[in-house]
């Protein structure tokens, strides 16, 4: 690979993250490995396209920075599949709006494309609490909760079903065999938090692809800041319920045994470990060992009355999702191709 064939797309929605956005593009521009381009893909928000148009205007002409519009329905999946579409680069890498890459980090993520079977990498996100610490009762097991790498993944660079979208590579073959991200699972602006798009994809992708190579790297690190609404339980709680909903709909896309292989494995070995840890800590009289153990048990209920309402009103056909083939345009167009396909035909429900 080249020295500059990395896209890194950055997708945006909101001016209330504007120091967060400028942090993020600069971190780019940072990286030890230079990428090709940044591509800022804004959703729906005609103040914001024009407010970063005018910033990075100087720099946008030599197409270091991009500035465009989501030119799909509004949500974060069709936002990154605009990037996808306009990018130049071999290799895309996804950054969320509210995080900051450390200066290795495409470097490490390049590094694992020199394997040809190597079709996505992701990589390690840790916390920046608005508080300043993780609050007492929130569990290590939970960090995918607002958006961080999980106590439960395995350590070193190592092979997975799929990378976490907020900090994830994919080389520009996976979405040509897969189609892109999937419209209607993941979030859409301020709405309920869902999540799994990413899930869904690399399924599809290795169902499309059966000897493609998914890897997590740790090394790849970013670090996504956590607002003080995502340090209650109230958020947690709403959290882990639309995660449940998400997985619903990952099931009914790609089947019950590769949408919950990993998950089953998460509740039957690494949550119970995180409840006797919780409760021996409370037995040491250590600060928030019973909060954590009881967030445990009320994160799994959660998630699955989620996958249980998410279940029945797919069964009911109560609403639509789309996967999306990435043209040229970033529009989705109908095929009539199920599975691991890249049309853009609508199956399940939407909740």
């Amino acid at each position: 690979m080249s020295s500059h064939d990395i896209s890194v797309v950055i997708c945006v929605y909101t001016e209330d993250r504007w120091e967060d956005i400028l942090a993020a593009v600069s971190s780019v521009r940072a990286q030890s490995r230079p990428a090709l381009e940044t591509l800022l893909v804004v959703d729906h928000n005609p103040a914001l396209l024009d407010r970063l148009t005018r910033e990075y205007k100087d720099i946008e002409e030599t197409g270091e920075v991009r500035v465009l519009a989501n030119a799909g329905p509004r949500g974060l999946s069709a936002g990154r599949n605009t990037g996808i579409a306009a990018s130049r680069g071999e290799v895309i890498a996804f950054l969320d709006d509210d995080a900051v890459a450390e200066r290795e980090w495409l470097r490490y993520f390049a590094e694992a494309y020199t394997d040809p079977k190597v079709m996505a990498v992701g990589g390690r996100t840790m916390p920046i609490w608005a508080s300043g610490r993780r609050p007492a009762w929130f569990p290590e097991e939970f960090d995918w909760v607002v958006g961080c790498t999980y106590k439960g993944l395995p350590p070193g660079r190592v092979r997975v079903r799929n990378v976490l979208g907020g900090n994830a590579s994919f080389r520009r073959t996976a979405f040509d065999a897969a189609g892109g991200f999937a419209t209607g699972i993941g979030r859409d602006g301020d709405r309920r938090p869902l999540g799994g798009e990413e899930t869904e994809l690399c399924i599809r992708l290795s169902r499309a692809r059966p000897d493609a190579v998914l890897l997590i790297d740790d090394r790849a690190v970013i670090h996504h800041r956590v607002p003080p609404v995502r340090e209650h339980f109230g958020y947690f709680r709403t959290r882990t319920y639309a995660e449940g909903l998400s997985k619903a709909l990952v099931a009914r896309s790609v089947g019950a045994d590769k949408g919950l292989e990993s998950e089953r494995r998460y509740t039957t070995r690494v949550l119970p470990a995180g409840v006797v840890r919780g409760l021996r800590d409370a037995v040491l009289a250590r600060p928030g060992g019973a909060g954590r153990a009881g967030a445990i048990v009320a994160g799994v209920f959660g998630a699955a009355g989620g996958y249980v309402v998410g279940s029945v009103r797919a069964r009911r056909g109560g609403a639509t999702y789309a996967v999306v083939e990435i043209e040229g345009d970033a529009r989705e167009r109908g095929d009539g191709r199920e599975g691991g396909g890249g049309g853009g035909n609508e199956r399940g429900g939407r909740t």
